[in-house]
């Protein structure tokens, strides 16, 4: 879910400096739209560790089966050779899947340092704490950001080999078009023989995956609401959030499954100096999750340009964990 597409326009010094005009220029369009990436504040992080523990919640436990149960194979999709290499994560969150793999290769003696990037430094900082604690052998670089800035500066840090992890289906936080462009963009950042992991979430039952975003117990509406929250306390903001409700859809055909905040009624938000109208009904775009088919993985590994290396699917063939390299 944390994801950097492409760097916007304007001048941007300082992080709420870019919250800021990433927010009124979302809100200002039509239709409105927030980013998912700002999801992650402290009470975003939390929410979203519940979300993840939700039963209805498959993706976590279907590439947990895979990191779990299948850490060898992984493993030899990932490395290239016997050369040292640094294995970076995007959006490593809590890393909780990935701290299998790095059990399997600090037991295997590999020389690797692990690099995780998220745009959270608040879960960076408990991360480093845990896996100090559990693997002290482990060298460990966290970096705090945008993922291609971050890897720009992970290949300043090291000219070894890189191994890309990027789980959780967060590919499909992007459109089909945004994916695609995101995936070339990664080829382009990366040298020939590094090599990729990208978890796609596979189409299935409709009903299992409208379940999984639409949970009773409005974890998941509680998760988008609190986006409007952070606006209030980081940018002079007043949004009343019982004005507005969270509204998921799925389709089935396109394989896009989308979060909105709905405005209950006619209204205005003061951000700062700005004024937003709502109308009653309008909607706020607040996250894709898409889901894929294997002829548009296909379609999208060779539209951006990487040769396939192998894959491994979970148990329940709901989900997989696909390996590329570059040419």
């Amino acid at each position: 879910m944390n994801l950097q597409l492409k760097p916007h326009s304007g001048v941007k010094d300082h992080p709420i400096d870019s919250f800021r005009l990433d927010v009124l220029e979302g809100l200002k369009n039509s239709p409105k739209k927030l980013s998912s990436k700002y999801f992650y504040d402290k009470i975003g992080d939390r929410l979203f560790q519940e979300i993840m523990a939700m039963p209805n919640y498959y993706l976590t436990e279907c590439e947990l089966d895979i990191f779990k149960n299948k850490t060898a194979d992984l493993a030899k999709l990932l490395i290239p050779g016997n050369e040292p290499f640094d294995l970076i994560e995007l959006g490593a969150g809590d890393a909780m899947k990935s701290t299998f793999l790095l059990s399997y290769l600090v037991e295997k003696g590999t020389n690797f340092t692990y690099m995780p990037i998220d745009i959270s430094g608040n879960i960076l900082s408990i991360l480093n704490e845990k896996l100090t604690s559990q693997f002290p052998a482990l060298q460990i670089t966290c970096l705090e950001g945008e993922y291609f800035e971050m890897l720009h500066k992970a290949a300043s840090l090291s000219d070894r080999k890189k191994v890309i992890l990027f789980l959780g289906s967060n590919i499909g936080n992007m459109d089909i078009e945004e994916a695609e462009n995101f995936c070339l963009s990664l080829n382009q950042n990366l040298a020939s023989g590094d090599r990729i992991l990208i978890g796609f979430d596979l189409k299935k039952n409709p009903h299992i995956i409208l379940n999984a975003y639409n949970d009773k117990e409005g974890i998941t509406a509680a998760f988008n609401l609190n986006l409007l929250t952070r606006i209030n306390n980081d940018l002079e903001a007043d949004f009343n959030l019982s004005q507005f409700q969270h509204y998921q859809t799925y389709d089935p055909i396109t394989g896009a499954c989308r979060s909105f905040l709905v405005s209950l009624k006619d209204q205005t938000v003061t951000i700062g100096n700005e004024n937003i109208s709502f109308e009653e009904n309008e909607l706020i775009d607040m996250e894709i999750s898409q889901k894929f088919s294997t002829d548009k993985i296909k379609e999208l590994r060779e539209k951006s340009g990487f040769e396939n290396v192998g894959e491994i699917k979970d148990s329940k063939k709901w989900f997989v964990d696909t390996v590329w390299q570059v040419k």
